[in-house]
Formats: structure tokens, sequence, C-alpha cells
């Protein structure tokens, strides 16, 4: 097994000025299991493949444990790839293509045999292993694919987005398997997903690349609870981070009727660079239905607008129930502007379509960002 390291790895395509990854700059441990995520043109698949070896690195350098192999072929990098598309033989049998790498390799059959039947033990294939790929549903082709990695017993897995054509509960069960088998096996994994939910819950820690540059890399814990910036904020967490721009006042920030406390260090980082305004990040969990002049939230709140409610009025445009959960889809008139918001209610306290609900963030579940850099403000 080893350590994996990206040392300002940078990619410029052919005919582009503009780096698909600029100065990627990250320490995977060995045995890790790092998630790459991010929008579709991020570079995550970019990044994987220079790990590979299959695109060109034009500036810094890639190591696998003490190894530098930024310009050595892929089949000298000790990797095995899996690939989202399964790239499986159709005309051999499970077998034959989880041992093919070894064949090619000229290891005996023998050794090939036990090598492929460990490997089926462990993905629950061992009674396709006559099969033919087209016999197979596409969770079983997919294992098989992962077969054809472990059997080669690489010091590196690498993942493109594995899980892509799988159907929803066949995605849920499989990237469970997927870690489970990760963890068993302790070999360092770089998988590339656009899926957040799948990088959440699938990874030791988790890098965030937005056009081509790393945003954040952390555990998935801390990424939910302190995003680094405004864009890592909008983009973990399903449903997203509500993010509005509130006024700075006295005491904290503006939100609808209410003063709601926020980190005074946060504040005057804001006012030094000049901005009057922050942008308050609220998750939906951490909001408080109020009712008129009370709610527990409210009590820590300063009103300043005789007897309106307290807090921030939202019409309920479409309510999702989930049965333990709700979620309200809403929108809210702030600084003017017509803002969406999105909050969780209790499953069997859910609002009707049309109605209007008063909301405030809980005290110290707030996140606050530089509105002019996006930067994180508060602890």
């Amino acid at each position: 097994m080893a350590s994996v390291t990206f040392d300002k790895a940078t990619r410029v395509y052919p005919g582009s000025t503009k780096p698909a990854v600029d100065g990627l700059d990250i320490e995977i441990e060995d045995g890790e299991f790092l998630v790459l995520v991010g929008p579709s043109g991020c570079g995550k698949s970019t990044s994987l493949r220079m790990l590979a070896g299959l695109e060109d690195v034009n500036g810094g350098a890639i190591r696998i444990g003490d190894r530098d192999v930024t310009h050595l072929p892929p089949k000298d990098r000790d990797i095995a790839m899996v690939f989202q598309n399964y790239a499986l033989y159709p005309h051999m049998s499970v077998a034959d293509n989880m041992g093919f790498a070894l064949k090619i390799a000229g290891v005996n059959k023998a050794e090939i045999r036990q090598k492929v039947e460990e490997a089926a033990k462990i993905l629950d294939l061992t009674e396709y292993l006559d099969r033919k790929p087209k016999a197979l549903s596409g969770g079983q082709r997919q294992r098989v694919a992962m077969g054809r990695a472990i059997v080669r017993e690489p010091q590196v897995f690498l993942m493109d987005e594995p899980l892509s054509n799988l159907d929803a509960k066949l995605r849920v069960s499989t990237r469970t398997q997927i870690a489970s088998l990760q963890r068993r096996l302790g070999i360092t994994t770089v998988y590339v997903t656009h899926d957040q939910v799948e990088a959440m819950t699938m990874g030791d820690r988790v890098a965030v690349l937005k056009d081509g540059l790393l945003q954040q890399v952390d555990s998935p814990r801390n990424m939910y609870d302190k995003p680094a910036n405004l864009f890592v904020a909008g983009f973990i967490g399903s449903p997203a981070m509500n993010l509005v721009e509130v006024p700075i006042t006295d005491g904290g920030v503006k939100f609808g009727n209410s003063v709601v406390p926020v980190n005074r260090d946060a504040l005057k980082a804001a006012a030094d660079k000049g901005d009057t305004t922050v942008t308050v990040g609220v998750r939906p969990e951490h909001f408080d239905v109020v009712e008129h002049g009370g709610g527990e939230a409210s009590k820590t709140l300063s009103k300043d607008s005789g007897d309106a409610p307290a807090g921030l009025a939202v019409s309920v445009n479409v309510v999702e129930e989930l049965g333990a959960d709700g979620y309200v889809y809403g929108s809210a008139r702030v600084g003017g502007e017509d803002k969406d918001l999105v909050v969780r209610v209790n499953g069997r306290q859910v609002p009707e379509k049309g109605a209007q609900l008063h909301v405030v963030p809980r005290p110290g579940e707030t996140h606050v960002f530089a509105t002019s850099t996006g930067e994180r403000l508060s602890d």
C-alpha cells in the first residue's frame, strides 16, 4: 500500500490557456479513502487521469509512496482503475475478465484461479464466475470490474464515477459495499463523483474542486459544519444550505424582523473589508418556526418592529413529506428581493401549500461569509 501526493499538479489541455487542474495540492494517506467531488468540468476526472498516467502533467508532480510517477506510463504505476462503463470483455467469462490482467502479466493459471476465487468470494460473485457479462445485472457487472481491480493487488485504487450507471436503490447498496470493501482491504483509494451525497457517505476525507481549483479538503463532518467558502457551503448538503445576503447591524445581522446574533469577529472581519452586508448560511434543519411573538428561538433574538412576528416571513410554495421529516420550499422577501428558502419541519406538523411561516435561524448554527470574496468569516 502507499500514500498519494499531488504536489501542485497542473494540467493544461492543448489549445487552451486556462488550466483544467490548477496547482492541485493534496496528500492522501496510506489506506485512506479520498473522494474528489465537484460539478461537471471542475477537473476531478482530469485529476484522477493524471494520477493514472492517462493525462500529461504540465506542472508540479505526482507521487505514489516515495516514487515520483509524474511521467511514468500507466502500467508502471501499480494502480488499478474502475470506470463508469465497467469496460468488461463481452466474449469472456466473469472469471476470465477478472483474471485477464494477471494472465497478461504471466502469472500461472493456478495462482490466477486462486486470486479470482478469493475476490469473487469477497464480492459475492462465486456463482457467476462462468457467466458472460451480458447475463449479469448492472450491479453485478460493476462488482466484476471491482474484482478485476482487486486481484491485481495494486497500491492504489482509482474509481471514476463507478456508480453512475446504476439505478438509485442499487447505487445506495453498492456504495456501502465499496466503502466496507475498501476498509477491509486497506488499499488507498481515490474516488471521483459529482454526487455530494456519495462523497459525504463514503469518504474518509472529501476534496471539493471548482474550475480546476481545490476549494477545501476535509472530513465529511467538518466540511458540513465549517465549509471554507460560499461555493462549498452551497454544494455540500442535501437540500443545500440557504445563503442569504443580509445587512450588518448592532449586535448581529438583520434577518427579517429580527436581529440574529452572530460571531463578532466575523462582523469585524467583514467591516475591515469595507462590507456593509454579509452572506449568512443556514442549513434547512437549523431554522426554527416561530409563532406570532413566541417560540424558543425568538427569546434569544431582539425584535425591532413592534408586534410583527419575529424572523422572516416565508411563503410556502411546495412541501415534500418524507415521513419523519418534511421540507418546505418557500420564498421570502429579503433586501427587496424574493429569495428561495428551504426549511425542514416536523413530519407531523407540515404546513399547507400557500401558508406563511415565520422562521429564525438558531443562534450558534449560522455560517457567516464575506459577501465580497465568499470566504468563511465565522469559526
